[in-house]
């Protein structure tokens, strides 16, 4: 089976085509706003629309296991006339000193992690790297989500190349599950909501868990 990071090298391209926005613009945006600006770290960066919201004010770094789709965010940052650093790494090994970053985000990268051991230390990782009292925001894929109703937490989720179906890895977060994996890491959480496009009064079902949290 191949892993994530091969199976993104292999869709980068076509990723690259299709998302030219962040898919959570208007939570990326608010909490734009509310940081304002610092060294800002984005885990899992792919090409880098979600730097698009922290364009002014914040020094920008991305991390990705996938070369191939930090070339395509050399391209994409170039037409949006962003600047970031940007490196491969893995979430688990993030390659910096302790306390280096005033803010992190992470849209859709944990749940790309494989085993419960592995996903705790990435989130340590993360706060390893972290400022004390410095804050992040994170979104991983919700089991609830109807979809995936009656299906297990690990998923192979398909993309679709012109002569052939890929396969992403996942794993399914229920609310409780990421509060218990986040807290055992040393978080605190500020608060943990649906994606702001989510309008049922259930948030158990929504696609999304959008987290933000503090570094205590």
């Amino acid at each position: 089976m191949a892993t994530n990071r091969e199976v993104f090298n292999r869709i980068a391209e076509s990723w690259y085509r299709v998302r030219h926005w962040p898919l959570l613009r208007e939570e990326l945006e608010e909490v734009a706003a509310r940081w304002q600006h610092g060294r800002l770290l984005n885990v899992g960066c792919a090409h880098g629309p979600d730097f698009l919201p922290f364009g002014r004010g914040f020094e920008l770094v991305g991390v990705d296991s996938s070369p191939a789709m930090l070339r395509h965010a050399l391209k994409y940052a170039a037409r949006r006339q962003l600047h970031a650093d940007l490196i491969a790494a893995d979430a688990q090994c993030l390659p910096f000193p302790g306390h280096t970053f005033d803010r992190a985000i992470a849209v859709a990268t944990y749940h790309h992690i494989r085993g419960d051991e592995e996903r705790c230390a990435a989130f340590a990782e993360l706060r390893r790297v972290l400022k004390p009292g410095a804050e992040a925001f994170i979104t991983v894929w919700n089991h609830g989500q109807p979809r995936f109703w009656l299906k297990p937490k690990e998923q192979r989720v398909p993309w679709r190349l012109k002569d052939e179906t890929v396969y992403r890895y996942y794993h399914l977060f229920s609310y409780g599950e990421l509060k218990r994996a986040l807290t055992g890491a040393g978080w605190q959480i500020i608060r943990m909501l649906p994606e702001k496009s989510y309008r049922f009064p259930v948030r158990s079902f929504s696609r999304n868990i959008c987290v933000l949290m503090r570094n205590p």
